[in-house]
């Protein structure tokens, strides 16, 4: 349950805050110029191949799914929360909530489709690399899953908000690199604490390597 609730979380803040952009100088080296969402983002990846690993591929599909009822009842509450009028001495008026809210339904749409693919696809190629190495190699299982997916959401999402014209198509190329190595950087980071998370659970619950959680 913790774990659902950090993925879910995350998930539903990432598709508010997209709107707001930032920069990051990395030791020299290259400027990242990235949606404050994609902060919280990784972080449901790494909470899936979690799951993956100790409770199984059904489980981390479930709370995948959960995550879609998740936003799309942010989404709703948005929506009535837009719709309803600011009172003369609101400190946020309508122009303002509008502003920073009214492409959220955008944004959770085109996030949906990226997630959707990503995740899927994070959870199969977790498993597959998981039956190949014969539950060995956690680090590569969880990097290879994740470089792929990573690429196919970081992708998706960028032309599904350019096509709705919510951001400039000259920016696509930019903001895909950049969106994509910093989901890579994180993913390389986010290893040890993957491997501290499965290596504190099965001892939890007294697994063995590569030993799943037999739940109904």
């Amino acid at each position: 349950m913790i774990l659902s609730a950090l993925f879910i979380a995350s998930l539903v803040v990432s598709n508010l805050i997209f709107q707001k952009f930032f920069y990051w100088d990395f030791f020299g080296l290259y400027t990242f110029e990235i949606s404050v969402g994609i902060l919280p983002y990784p972080v449901t990846f790494l909470i899936t191949d979690i799951i993956s690993e100790v409770y199984g591929k059904k489980k981390a599909n479930q709370v995948v799914t959960t995550g879609i009822f998740a936003s799309f009842f942010s989404l709703l509450i948005v929506f009535v929360a837009d719709g309803v009028p600011a009172t003369a001495w609101s400190p946020i008026g309508n122009s303002l909530f509008e502003k920073v809210f009214g492409a959220t339904a955008v944004a959770v749409f085109a996030s949906m489709v990226a997630y959707l693919l990503a995740q899927y696809i994070d959870i199969q190629l977790f498993h597959f690399w998981k039956k190949l190495t014969k539950g060995r190699h956690l680090w590569l299982r969880n990097n290879f899953s994740t470089f792929l997916s990573q690429f196919v959401d970081t992708f998706s999402v960028l032309f599904l908000l350019c096509s709705f014209g919510k951001i400039d198509w000259d920016l696509f190329g930019g903001l895909l690199i950049s969106g994509f190595l910093f989901k890579v950087l994180i993913a390389v980071l986010d290893t040890p604490f993957l491997y501290i998370a499965v290596y504190g659970l099965r001892r939890l619950f007294h697994l063995k390597n590569a030993e799943e959680i037999e739940m109904a």
